[in-house]
């Protein structure tokens, strides 16, 4: 049901509860709910069960109490048909069939801005995804940290949260060095494997592209950086570094350009060295007393904050260990005024969250104890031609990004620029369809079929499916601007309720998707919202004789076609008019 209307069903409820709990200090929560079984309703509350016992009464009676107070409120307004009791006193009411087809009305009249609200009320949210170090290209699992970052940004959006989607670059400390070695070793002819090849280095193709353009002394820049020239010397280890690093955060500037995901702010890891971000945090734990030295080394009491042992700060070489920066980041974040901070990692990084907590609360700043929140996603397994791929020509050790898309996409013509759209859907709708703590396989074979079994296929065609309708029903005589006044009252079809009741959850699904940080639940929509659409167009014909059926269906294709461009947008896939 829609808002309002749950809005109105809520205060009903609080009406018809008021006498009955006045002079307790009973203060009852409405819950209304769905009932898992369409036959029972379409509205379950559990609020006779919730007060009888206190009341020491039956709770069927107090149901019985209830409905009759619900039905006799002139306030009711045809908003409730009927009110069933069912097993120990769930309330089980049917919406009237106007009420069920307000929601066409609702999603005309809102159009792009149906299933948003002001609930942030622009309240400032910073998530960090991706942020790969650049040492290679982005990798399968860094996909589906862009597909899950990007649409859970968008999910805060919509919801009225000043959104800031930011990258951090690890560009500091022993990873690297090893690119820098790495491509210094490519520079001076050497290969994987021969003698004199560093052990630690990095193995892919794209090492010899590097070198090959650092010997031609060619400029690259990122998209946020200055231009950075080679300065073609082997031996210069520091101009080979800063040129490498500059390089391959161009390189991921294009993978992220392919699949459609733009950040508001890049952050340096190195930043926080030069700017003395990190020092200052040490200092601040050393004078706060939760610190002490051992063996050489610096310790942090995270034991303090629930950790189960305390941590190495400071190693006794005089190296920082790699969480220190991520408290000095995050303490950033909090400074920038980010009083709400998640980050979309991979759950490989599950032991940093107590000892970046911990860093933070030792602090004593005032940032609350969940700060920052996580979203850890497990890995992604690639199967292609019904066999596991585990590494690819151009990484040398993972399948990359720009992989998949082009797998994803179909035949690869070589030499040729192509439009990578139906890749990029593919990929941004596959990585987001399961929850994020769930290992998942994508299968690029089903990602090309175009069928029932691909899951962004099934969703687009419903799409293309209702513009198809429509484009038929052109040389109607209607105004399409007239159709949020189109009289919607024959649509009673059992296909047709269950249409408007799926259309009619959107708002709150989006809702609970924020709340769960889990924007897998807009794919899961998506697919049955396309599953009642297909279901209804083989039920029931939209372009019949009867003037009034008819133009009470093109209504219901209209606001149909609606949703589905609405959540297709949020989750970055395209909604295409022909398939």
């Amino acid at each position: 049901m829609l808002a309002a209307q749950k809005q109105r069903l809520t205060e009903l409820f609080q009406a018809a509860v008021a006498p009955l709990v006045a002079g307790t200090d009973l203060q009852p929560t409405i819950t209304l709910e769905r009932p898992r079984d369409p036959s029972h309703g379409d509205v379950a509350c559990n609020l006779a069960m919730q007060i009888a016992k206190p009341l020491k009464k039956n709770p069927r009676e107090v149901a019985q109490a209830l409905v009759a107070a619900l039905l006799d409120n002139p306030a009711n307004r045809d908003l409730i048909e009927s009110a069933d009791i069912a097993g120990p006193g769930f309330i089980n009411l049917r919406l009237t069939a106007a009420s069920r087809q307000g929601v066409v009305k609702a999603v005309l009249q809102q159009g792009a801005e149906y299933g948003k609200s002001n609930l942030g009320n622009d309240k400032k949210v910073i998530i960090e995804f991706v942020s790969a170090n650049p040492t290679g290209p982005l990798h399968v699992g860094h996909g589906r940290q862009g597909a899950l970052g990007d649409a859970m940004s968008s999910l805060f959006q919509a919801q009225g949260y000043a959104v800031t989607r930011e990258f951090y670059y690890n560009d500091a400390g022993v990873q690297i060095a090893t690119l820098a070695t790495s491509v210094q070793a490519r520079a001076k002819g050497l290969k994987p494997g021969v003698d004199g090849w560093p052990e630690s280095a990095y193995n892919g193709d794209y090492i010899q592209d590097i070198a090959n353009d650092f010997l031609a002394k060619k400029t690259v820049s990122a998209s946020d950086g200055l231009p950075v020239t080679a300065s073609g010397n082997i031996d210069d280890i520091e101009s080979i570094r800063a040129f490498a690093v500059a390089y391959l955060r161009r390189e991921q500037d294009l993978d992220l350009q392919a699949f459609g995901v733009k950040f508001d702010n890049y952050y340096l890891e190195s930043s926080l060295y030069n700017d003395g971000k990190v020092a200052q945090t040490v200092d601040a734990l050393i004078k706060a007393d939760k610190t002490y030295e051992l063996d050489g080394a610096l310790w942090l009491r995270t034991t303090d904050y629930r950790d189960d042992k305390d941590r190495v700060m400071k190693k006794s070489d005089g190296t920082y260990t790699y969480f220190v920066p991520d408290v000095a980041y995050h303490t950033v974040k909090w400074q920038r005024g980010f009083t709400q901070a998640i980050n979309v990692q991979g759950s490989d990084h599950h032991g940093t969250i107590a000892r970046v907590r911990a860093g933070l609360q030792a602090l004593d700043i005032g940032i609350p104890q969940g700060y920052p929140d996580y979203v850890l996603h497990k890995m992604v397994t690639v199967m292609r031609n019904g066999e596991e791929v585990k590494i690819s020509k151009r990484a040398g050790s993972y399948v990359t990004l720009r992989d998949l898309i082009e797998w994803s996409n179909g035949e690869v013509v070589e030499g040729e620029v192509r439009d990578l759209t139906r890749g990029r859907d593919a990929v941004r709708f596959f990585l987001i369809s399961r929850k994020a703590d769930t290992e998942f396989v994508f299968d690029v074979d089903i990602a090309l079929t175009q069928g029932d079994e691909n899951p962004v296929y099934y969703v687009q065609y419903a799409h293309a499916r209702i513009c198809s309708v429509l484009k038929q029903a052109e040389g109607a005589d209607f105004d399409e601007a007239a159709l949020v006044n189109v009289d919607l009252s024959p649509l009673t079809a059992p296909r047709e309720a269950s249409l408007l009741a799926k259309l009619a959850e959107y708002p709150e699904m989006l809702q609970k998707a924020l709340e769960e940080l889990g924007p897998h639940q807009v794919a899961f929509y998506l697919r049955d919202l396309a599953g009642e659409l297909h279901s209804y167009y083989n039920a029931e014909r939209v372009l019949v004789d009867d003037v009034s059926l008819k133009m009470a269906r093109i209504a219901l294709m209209h606001a149909t076609r609606q949703v589905l461009r609405n959540g297709l947008a949020l989750i970055g896939v395209s909604a295409p008019t022909r398939m």
